[in-house]
Protein backbone atom coordinates (compact mmCIF):
# COMPACT_ATOMS: atom_id res chain seq x y z
CA UNK A 1 0.00 0.00 0.00
CA UNK A 2 1.29 3.25 -0.92
CA UNK A 3 2.48 5.77 1.59
CA UNK A 4 0.89 9.18 1.04
CA UNK A 5 2.84 12.27 1.59
CA UNK A 6 0.83 13.26 4.89
CA UNK A 7 1.92 9.78 6.54
CA UNK A 8 5.75 9.96 5.15
CA UNK A 9 5.75 13.46 7.20
CA UNK A 10 3.66 12.04 10.73
CA UNK A 11 6.25 9.41 10.68
CA UNK A 12 9.38 11.76 9.76
CA UNK A 13 7.89 14.05 12.87
CA UNK A 14 7.58 11.49 14.77
CA UNK A 15 11.32 9.93 14.54
CA UNK A 16 12.70 13.58 14.78
CA UNK A 17 11.20 13.69 17.63
CA UNK A 18 12.02 10.31 19.45
CA UNK A 19 15.60 11.34 18.44
CA UNK A 20 15.24 14.77 20.19
CA UNK A 21 14.10 13.09 23.42
CA UNK A 22 16.56 10.47 23.27
CA UNK A 23 19.17 13.29 22.83
CA UNK A 24 17.97 15.25 25.82
CA UNK A 25 17.76 12.29 28.31
CA UNK A 26 21.23 11.46 27.81
CA UNK A 27 22.33 14.83 28.11
CA UNK A 28 20.06 14.71 31.27
CA UNK A 29 21.67 11.87 32.79
CA UNK A 30 25.42 12.77 31.46
CA UNK A 31 24.95 16.11 34.20
CA UNK A 32 22.23 14.84 36.92
CA UNK A 33 23.89 11.49 37.34
CA UNK A 34 27.70 12.65 38.09
CA UNK A 35 26.61 15.28 39.51
CA UNK A 36 24.39 13.51 42.32
CA UNK A 37 28.04 11.47 43.03
CA UNK A 38 29.62 14.31 43.33
CA UNK A 39 27.49 16.07 45.71
CA UNK A 40 27.70 13.47 48.08
CA UNK A 41 31.31 12.64 47.89
CA UNK A 42 31.73 16.68 48.86
CA UNK A 43 29.24 16.13 51.78
CA UNK A 44 31.02 12.95 53.08
CA UNK A 45 32.30 15.16 56.34
CA UNK A 46 28.90 15.64 56.98
CA UNK A 47 28.24 12.37 56.98
CA UNK A 48 30.41 11.38 59.27
CA UNK A 49 29.72 14.49 61.61
CA UNK A 50 25.58 14.74 61.11
CA UNK A 51 23.72 11.67 58.87
CA UNK A 52 20.63 12.46 59.74
CA UNK A 53 21.24 15.67 58.02
CA UNK A 54 23.22 13.75 54.74
CA UNK A 55 20.61 11.29 54.45
CA UNK A 56 17.93 13.92 54.53
CA UNK A 57 19.99 16.18 51.28
CA UNK A 58 20.55 12.72 49.79
CA UNK A 59 17.01 12.10 49.78
CA UNK A 60 16.25 15.64 48.18
CA UNK A 61 18.75 15.16 45.40
CA UNK A 62 17.33 11.44 44.53
CA UNK A 63 13.73 12.95 44.74
CA UNK A 64 14.92 15.17 42.03
CA UNK A 65 16.63 12.25 39.85
CA UNK A 66 12.95 10.71 39.69
CA UNK A 67 11.75 14.25 39.21
CA UNK A 68 13.45 14.33 36.19
CA UNK A 69 12.41 10.63 35.24
CA UNK A 70 8.58 11.77 35.62
CA UNK A 71 9.22 14.70 33.47
CA UNK A 72 10.47 12.51 30.44
CA UNK A 73 6.67 10.89 30.51
CA UNK A 74 4.98 14.00 31.43
CA UNK A 75 6.28 15.87 28.83
CA UNK A 76 5.06 13.55 26.49
CA UNK A 77 1.65 13.05 27.51
CA UNK A 78 1.95 10.01 29.90
CA UNK A 79 0.05 10.91 32.82
CA UNK A 80 -1.67 9.58 35.37
CA UNK A 81 -4.91 9.23 37.26
CA UNK A 82 -5.27 7.63 40.78
CA UNK A 83 -8.42 5.95 42.46
CA UNK A 84 -9.53 4.41 45.79
CA UNK A 85 -7.31 5.22 49.01
CA UNK A 86 -5.69 8.48 49.46
CA UNK A 87 -1.90 7.40 50.09
CA UNK A 88 -1.14 11.45 51.27
CA UNK A 89 -2.78 10.70 54.10
CA UNK A 90 -0.47 7.71 55.53
CA UNK A 91 2.65 9.80 53.46
CA UNK A 92 4.62 9.69 56.69
CA UNK A 93 4.12 6.29 57.81
CA UNK A 94 6.09 3.53 57.60
CA UNK A 95 4.66 1.68 54.73
CA UNK A 96 4.99 -1.62 52.42
CA UNK A 97 4.04 -0.79 48.78
CA UNK A 98 2.85 -4.52 46.65
CA UNK A 99 2.76 -3.60 42.64
CA UNK A 100 1.83 -5.74 39.70
CA UNK A 101 4.56 -5.80 37.25
CA UNK A 102 3.40 -5.43 33.50
CA UNK A 103 6.70 -3.18 32.16
CA UNK A 104 9.75 -1.59 32.77
CA UNK A 105 7.54 1.79 32.58
CA UNK A 106 5.86 0.84 36.22
CA UNK A 107 8.56 2.41 37.88
CA UNK A 108 8.46 4.94 35.74
CA UNK A 109 4.66 5.32 36.12
CA UNK A 110 5.65 5.39 40.84
CA UNK A 111 8.48 7.64 40.36
CA UNK A 112 5.88 10.27 38.38
CA UNK A 113 2.37 9.57 40.77
CA UNK A 114 4.28 9.53 44.11
CA UNK A 115 5.93 12.73 43.88
CA UNK A 116 3.03 15.02 45.17
CA UNK A 117 3.12 12.30 48.01
CA UNK A 118 5.04 14.61 50.38
CA UNK A 119 8.41 13.07 51.56
CA UNK A 120 7.68 9.45 50.19
CA UNK A 121 10.17 9.42 47.52
CA UNK A 122 13.14 11.20 49.13
CA UNK A 123 12.53 8.47 52.33
CA UNK A 124 11.43 5.12 50.42
CA UNK A 125 13.78 2.03 49.46
CA UNK A 126 13.03 -0.12 46.29
CA UNK A 127 13.24 -4.20 45.89
CA UNK A 128 14.25 -4.17 42.12
CA UNK A 129 15.40 -6.74 39.90
CA UNK A 130 19.09 -7.09 40.41
CA UNK A 131 19.97 -6.15 36.40
CA UNK A 132 18.82 -2.44 37.60
CA UNK A 133 22.27 -2.32 39.21
CA UNK A 134 24.34 -2.26 35.89
CA UNK A 135 22.26 0.28 34.05
CA UNK A 136 22.71 4.12 34.28
CA UNK A 137 20.79 4.59 36.98
CA UNK A 138 22.03 1.59 39.02
CA UNK A 139 25.01 3.71 41.00
CA UNK A 140 22.02 6.21 42.07
CA UNK A 141 20.29 3.16 43.57
CA UNK A 142 23.68 2.07 45.14
CA UNK A 143 24.15 4.74 47.37
CA UNK A 144 20.78 5.34 47.98
CA UNK A 145 20.24 2.20 49.23
CA UNK A 146 18.15 -0.13 47.61
CA UNK A 147 18.03 -3.71 47.34
CA UNK A 148 19.06 -5.25 43.79
CA UNK A 149 17.49 -9.19 44.17
CA UNK A 150 18.28 -11.82 42.12
CA UNK A 151 15.52 -13.82 41.36
CA UNK A 152 15.54 -18.00 40.07
CA UNK A 153 15.44 -20.96 42.34
CA UNK A 154 18.84 -21.47 43.43
CA UNK A 155 19.47 -18.28 44.85
CA UNK A 156 15.75 -17.85 46.28
CA UNK A 157 17.03 -18.29 50.13
CA UNK A 158 20.71 -16.46 49.84
CA UNK A 159 18.88 -13.44 48.78
CA UNK A 160 16.42 -13.49 51.56
CA UNK A 161 19.10 -13.92 53.89
CA UNK A 162 20.87 -10.89 52.26
CA UNK A 163 17.25 -8.70 52.21
CA UNK A 164 17.18 -9.47 55.76
CA UNK A 165 20.37 -7.92 56.09
CA UNK A 166 19.88 -4.70 53.96
CA UNK A 167 16.88 -3.90 55.90
CA UNK A 168 18.65 -4.28 59.68
CA UNK A 169 21.73 -2.05 58.27
CA UNK A 170 20.37 0.66 55.74
CA UNK A 171 16.55 1.09 56.35
CA UNK A 172 16.17 2.83 59.75
CA UNK A 173 19.76 4.20 59.66
CA UNK A 174 18.62 6.09 56.62
CA UNK A 175 15.38 6.92 57.83
CA UNK A 176 13.19 5.44 55.44
CA UNK A 177 9.35 5.32 55.86
CA UNK A 178 8.13 3.02 52.33
CA UNK A 179 9.61 0.54 50.41
CA UNK A 180 8.14 -0.47 47.05
CA UNK A 181 8.22 -3.69 45.85
CA UNK A 182 6.79 -6.37 42.58
CA UNK A 183 5.39 -9.41 44.25
CA UNK A 184 4.97 -11.27 41.07
CA UNK A 185 9.14 -11.70 40.60
CA UNK A 186 9.00 -10.41 37.18
CA UNK A 187 7.02 -8.89 34.37
CA UNK A 188 3.77 -10.45 33.37
CA UNK A 189 4.18 -11.73 29.94
CA UNK A 190 7.34 -13.66 30.84
CA UNK A 191 5.71 -15.48 34.03
CA UNK A 192 2.14 -16.09 33.30
CA UNK A 193 2.00 -18.96 31.45
CA UNK A 194 3.96 -20.51 34.73
CA UNK A 195 1.71 -19.05 36.86
CA UNK A 196 -1.76 -20.30 35.66
CA UNK A 197 -0.21 -23.78 35.65
CA UNK A 198 0.48 -23.41 39.16
CA UNK A 199 -2.62 -21.97 39.63
CA UNK A 200 -4.33 -25.20 37.83
CA UNK A 201 -2.34 -27.79 39.88
CA UNK A 202 -3.06 -26.44 43.53
CA UNK A 203 -6.84 -25.42 42.23
CA UNK A 204 -6.21 -21.83 42.50
CA UNK A 205 -7.88 -19.03 40.37
CA UNK A 206 -6.93 -18.78 36.96
CA UNK A 207 -5.04 -15.12 37.12
CA UNK A 208 -5.30 -13.29 33.29
CA UNK A 209 -3.88 -10.22 34.14
CA UNK A 210 -1.81 -10.36 36.88
CA UNK A 211 0.36 -13.89 38.29
CA UNK A 212 0.47 -15.38 41.61
CA UNK A 213 2.52 -13.29 43.87
CA UNK A 214 5.84 -14.63 46.08
CA UNK A 215 5.86 -14.54 49.65
CA UNK A 216 9.65 -14.39 50.22
CA UNK A 217 10.27 -10.90 50.12
CA UNK A 218 6.76 -9.95 51.81
CA UNK A 219 7.81 -11.99 54.56
CA UNK A 220 10.76 -11.02 55.30
CA UNK A 221 10.07 -7.23 55.27
CA UNK A 222 7.12 -7.53 57.79
CA UNK A 223 9.20 -10.05 59.84
CA UNK A 224 11.85 -7.07 60.15
CA UNK A 225 10.71 -4.05 59.89
CA UNK A 226 7.07 -4.61 61.73
CA UNK A 227 7.01 -4.32 65.87
CA UNK A 228 6.20 -7.62 66.77
CA UNK A 229 3.12 -6.43 69.17
CA UNK A 230 1.62 -5.26 65.99
CA UNK A 231 1.53 -7.51 63.37
CA UNK A 232 -0.65 -10.63 63.66
CA UNK A 233 -2.82 -8.54 66.28
CA UNK A 234 -6.24 -7.46 66.07
CA UNK A 235 -7.06 -3.78 65.77
CA UNK A 236 -7.61 -2.01 68.79
CA UNK A 237 -9.11 1.13 66.77
CA UNK A 238 -8.03 4.12 65.86
CA UNK A 239 -6.55 5.84 69.50
CA UNK A 240 -3.78 2.45 69.42
CA UNK A 241 -3.29 2.89 65.55
CA UNK A 242 -2.50 6.82 66.46
CA UNK A 243 -0.57 5.29 69.24
CA UNK A 244 1.56 3.39 67.42
CA UNK A 245 2.14 5.50 64.52
CA UNK A 246 5.91 5.53 65.10
CA UNK A 247 6.45 1.98 65.69
CA UNK A 248 7.54 0.35 62.82
CA UNK A 249 5.75 -0.89 59.30
CA UNK A 250 2.09 0.75 59.89
CA UNK A 251 0.40 0.12 56.56
CA UNK A 252 0.28 -2.28 53.55
CA UNK A 253 -0.30 -0.06 49.97
CA UNK A 254 -2.11 -2.74 47.35
CA UNK A 255 -1.06 -0.55 44.20
CA UNK A 256 -2.88 -2.07 40.92
CA UNK A 257 -1.57 -0.03 38.01
CA UNK A 258 -3.77 -0.23 34.62
CA UNK A 259 -3.02 0.57 31.03
CA UNK A 260 -5.67 1.58 28.26
CA UNK A 261 -6.12 -1.21 26.32
CA UNK A 262 -3.97 -3.10 28.39
CA UNK A 263 -0.81 -2.49 26.38
CA UNK A 264 2.03 -1.58 29.31
CA UNK A 265 4.26 1.21 28.39
CA UNK A 266 7.80 0.62 28.87
CA UNK A 267 10.56 2.50 29.38
CA UNK A 268 11.72 3.13 25.77
CA UNK A 269 8.83 4.66 25.20
CA UNK A 270 8.44 6.93 28.17
CA UNK A 271 12.06 7.88 26.75
CA UNK A 272 11.06 8.45 22.91
CA UNK A 273 7.79 9.28 23.29
CA UNK A 274 6.82 7.51 20.00
CA UNK A 275 3.60 6.70 21.52
CA UNK A 276 0.55 8.56 21.62
CA UNK A 277 -0.40 10.22 24.66
CA UNK A 278 -1.69 7.98 27.32
CA UNK A 279 -3.49 8.04 30.57
CA UNK A 280 -2.23 5.02 32.95
CA UNK A 281 -4.01 4.69 35.86
CA UNK A 282 -3.10 3.56 39.28
CA UNK A 283 -5.40 2.29 42.21
CA UNK A 284 -4.48 2.37 45.90
CA UNK A 285 -6.04 -0.07 48.67
CA UNK A 286 -4.47 0.91 52.24
CA UNK A 287 -4.35 -2.63 55.15
CA UNK A 288 -3.41 -1.76 58.41
CA UNK A 289 -0.23 -3.90 58.83
CA UNK A 290 -1.61 -4.76 62.27
CA UNK A 291 -4.62 -6.40 60.09
CA UNK A 292 -1.96 -9.16 57.92
CA UNK A 293 -1.08 -12.06 59.17
CA UNK A 294 1.98 -13.47 60.53
CA UNK A 295 2.05 -16.83 59.80
CA UNK A 296 3.56 -18.56 56.64
CA UNK A 297 0.76 -19.81 55.22
CA UNK A 298 -2.01 -17.59 56.53
CA UNK A 299 -0.08 -14.95 54.72
CA UNK A 300 0.44 -16.91 51.63
CA UNK A 301 -3.36 -17.05 51.25
CA UNK A 302 -3.56 -12.98 51.80
CA UNK A 303 -1.20 -12.12 49.18
CA UNK A 304 -3.19 -14.57 46.93
CA UNK A 305 -6.27 -12.86 47.91
CA UNK A 306 -4.72 -9.35 47.32
CA UNK A 307 -3.54 -10.23 43.24
CA UNK A 308 -6.78 -12.26 43.30
CA UNK A 309 -8.60 -8.53 43.67
CA UNK A 310 -5.95 -6.69 41.45
CA UNK A 311 -7.23 -9.53 38.57
CA UNK A 312 -11.28 -7.99 39.72
CA UNK A 313 -9.95 -4.56 39.03
CA UNK A 314 -8.03 -5.06 36.16
CA UNK A 315 -11.40 -7.40 34.64
CA UNK A 316 -13.53 -4.05 35.57
CA UNK A 317 -11.36 -1.47 34.47
CA UNK A 318 -10.40 -2.93 30.61
CA UNK A 319 -14.48 -4.09 30.61
CA UNK A 320 -15.10 -0.47 31.37
CA UNK A 321 -12.37 2.14 31.85
CA UNK A 322 -13.04 2.26 35.40
CA UNK A 323 -11.96 0.76 38.68
CA UNK A 324 -14.92 -0.25 40.84
CA UNK A 325 -16.47 1.79 43.54
CA UNK A 326 -15.38 0.59 47.35
CA UNK A 327 -17.88 -1.41 48.45
CA UNK A 328 -20.43 0.42 50.20
CA UNK A 329 -20.54 3.25 47.52
CA UNK A 330 -22.15 3.43 44.70
CA UNK A 331 -19.38 5.47 42.39
CA UNK A 332 -15.88 5.13 41.93
CA UNK A 333 -13.76 8.86 42.10
CA UNK A 334 -10.75 8.83 40.55
CA UNK A 335 -8.13 12.15 41.36
CA UNK A 336 -5.79 13.24 38.37
CA UNK A 337 -2.10 13.65 39.66
CA UNK A 338 -0.64 16.70 37.90
CA UNK A 339 3.07 17.73 38.28
CA UNK A 340 4.25 21.67 37.71
CA UNK A 341 6.36 22.44 34.63
CA UNK A 342 7.92 25.05 36.22
CA UNK A 343 9.08 22.62 38.80
CA UNK A 344 10.12 20.54 36.28
CA UNK A 345 12.08 22.93 34.59
CA UNK A 346 13.73 24.49 37.48
CA UNK A 347 15.22 20.81 38.38
CA UNK A 348 16.56 20.22 35.25
CA UNK A 349 18.13 23.38 35.34
CA UNK A 350 19.84 22.93 38.67
CA UNK A 351 20.84 19.29 36.95
CA UNK A 352 22.75 21.12 33.68
CA UNK A 353 23.96 24.24 36.19
CA UNK A 354 25.38 21.61 38.38
CA UNK A 355 26.88 19.52 35.01
CA UNK A 356 28.63 23.04 34.09
CA UNK A 357 29.96 23.99 37.48
CA UNK A 358 31.61 20.94 38.23
CA UNK A 359 33.01 20.33 34.80
CA UNK A 360 34.23 24.30 35.25
CA UNK A 361 35.79 22.93 38.90
CA UNK A 362 37.35 20.13 36.87
CA UNK A 363 39.09 22.29 34.09
CA UNK A 364 40.17 24.67 36.92
CA UNK A 365 41.79 22.02 38.95
CA UNK A 366 43.18 20.09 36.00
CA UNK A 367 45.19 23.56 34.81
CA UNK A 368 46.11 24.32 38.48
CA UNK A 369 47.76 20.83 38.60
CA UNK A 370 49.38 20.63 35.13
Amino acid sequence: MAVTLEQAQKVGYTCLKALLRFAFMVANNLVAIPSYVLYLIVLQPLRILDSKSFWYIEGVLFKWLLAMVASWGWWAGYTVVEWGDDVKAVSEDEAMVLVNHQATGDVCTLMMCLQDKGTVVRQMMWLMDHIFKYTNFGIVSLIHGDFFIRQGRTHRDQQLVLLKDHLEKYYRSRNRKWIVLFPEGGFLRKRRETSQAFAKKNNLPFLKHVTLPRLGATQVILKTLVAPQENGTPSAGDAARKESKSKGLQWVIDTTIAYPKAEPIDIQTWILGYRQPAVTHVHYRIFPVKDVPAEPEALTNWLYQRFIEKEDLLTHFYETGAFPPPQGQTKAISREMTLSNLWLVAIQSFAFLSGGMWYCLFQYLYHCLF
